[in-house]
């Protein structure tokens, strides 16, 4: 019996929802179900956040008028992919903030460190 194949838009979209679903629960650090904090995305994980969503706004462009129950799966599956994205972008908002006030107030004591080193130089 032969195995039908899924069409080549639901088939991308599959394996978009897929490695969407991996980079979204990286991102997750909830330890209950439901929980929704992110913590801080990295520059990589944002770049393949925005590859995937970008490959995937070619495929719904091009979407054909009538839809085979496999194309409307993967599409539901999209579709709740980008709500939580759109769900976890307050907390990785919020974490990047934090690590950027941390960064900051590093390069403060960095930066008076060095001032110090440099005035002791002077002394001496």
């Amino acid at each position: 019996m032969p195995i039908l194949a899924l069409d080549p838009i639901a088939e991308n979209l599959h394996q978009c929802n897929a490695r969407l679903g991996l980079a979204l629960n990286d991102l997750n650090m909830g330890s209950a179900p439901g929980c929704q904090q992110a913590r801080a995305a990295s520059p990589h994980q944002i770049a393949v956040l925005l590859s995937e969503l970008r490959a995937a706004g070619e495929w719904l462009r091009s979407l054909p008028g009538e839809q085979g129950p496999d194309l409307q799966l993967e599409l539901g599956l999209y579709r709740k992919n980008v709500e939580r994205l759109r769900e976890l972008m307050p907390f990785i908002h919020s974490a990047l903030l934090q690590e950027r006030a941390h960064l900051e107030q590093e390069r403060g004591r960095v930066e008076a460190a060095a001032e110090w080193a440099r005035r002791s130089r002077l002394t001496l």
